[in-house]
């Protein structure tokens, strides 16, 4: 169902932007599991759109978590699996780009994991993604809560429901957008740039401040936009750099207890690795048409046999001695 939510600003948009929450067993994106997600989808056109489902994790919700977003496992015990619901929920973003709070960290990173998770192809290759808490953080440092009641001068009500966060998170954006449309920012190179402006590619380069690869932070774009390893000994170096001095480095991830997703992509940089490495390999010279025929080899020459000698004296008593006669 479409309707207006607001009559402020709209967003300039060149296809639709997916506002997305997640509400979770937990914090751990390669263990834990969704039990709740809330999209709202923004059109070009100025229509809005929001679907909310509820997911059986199929494991246990610590209390804990439960306590502080309120969904507990009998809410869920009825609801269909996410497996079920993959296809449902891609088809609905379809080729959106991604909006959220704290979404390149968290939202983002525990989505990919349930649709591998799922088999649902779900590319990233082409899509912006716009992390409304960057700007906030970036621009004022604070959370959610604190970020509506700022720009949007309400209190947050039903915080940590996962519609009423992703309904306060659009409306945090366009909020940012009014405030921040001719405010200048610097950097800590001392770069003075505009960068909150109600642009979809501008919000993408200003929010993913880290250039994530494959959204946990294990591998991020360098400065000279390469691929590099985020954590551990190797941090800093490119994975081309860790695969030519240490392959094993590949099987050590792939067998590790990293998300799906960042498996995913260092596979995209093994191959890539792989396929660089033979490119750049010395072929073997082909052998000639006369080399290619087969060598006969020559038998040794035979030394010419010594022409027969005379039987002599010497040679009587020599057979004598051998045979004892």
């Amino acid at each position: 169902m479409f309707f207006p939510l607001f009559n402020k600003m709209k967003l300039n948009l060149k296809r639709p932007l997916a506002f997305f929450d997640l509400e979770a067993t937990g914090i751990n994106v390669g263990a834990d599991r969704i039990v709740e997600i809330a999209i709202l989808k923004a059109y070009p056109d100025g229509k809005e759109e929001v679907k909310t489902w509820r997911v059986n994790p199929e494991i246990p919700i610590p209390l804990q978590t439960s306590l502080i977003h309120g969904i507990y496992d009998e809410d869920i015990a009825n609801e269909p699996t996410f497996k079920m619901l993959a296809k449902e929920i891609a088809e609905f973003i379809g080729e959106s780009d991604l909006a959220g709070y704290n979404s390149n960290k968290f939202d983002i990173p525990m989505l990919l994991e349930e649709f591998l998770r799922a088999n649902v192809d779900f590319d990233m290759n082409q899509r912006k993604f716009v992390d409304v808490q960057n700007i906030f953080h970036q621009m004022e440092q604070r959370t959610l809560k604190a970020a509506y009641k700022f720009y949007c001068q309400e209190d947050l009500i039903n915080a940590h429901a996962a519609e009423a966060d992703v309904i306060a998170t659009y409306k945090v954006l366009l909020g940012q957008l009014e405030m921040y449309k001719e405010k200048e920012f610097e950097d800590k190179q001392g770069n003075k740039s505009i960068p909150v402006v109600n642009d979809v590619d501008a919000l993408h380069v200003f929010t993913n401040i880290h250039k994530p690869v494959d959204f946990a932070g294990r591998m991020v774009y360098n400065d000279k936009n390469e691929v590099c390893f985020n954590f551990g000994k190797h941090k800093g170096k490119t994975t081309e750099q860790v695969f030519a001095v240490e392959p094993s480095y590949y099987a050590w991830m792939k067998q590790g207890d990293f998300p799906l997703y960042t498996k995913k992509k260092l596979d995209e940089e093994w191959a890539k690795f792989n396929a660089k490495k033979n490119e750049n390999r010395t072929p073997k010279p082909q052998p000639t048409a006369a080399a290619q025929k087969p060598q006969y080899q020559q038998k040794p020459q035979q030394k010419p046999d010594k022409p027969a000698q005379p039987i002599n004296n010497d040679m009587l008593e020599q057979l004598k001695m051998k045979f004892g006669k």
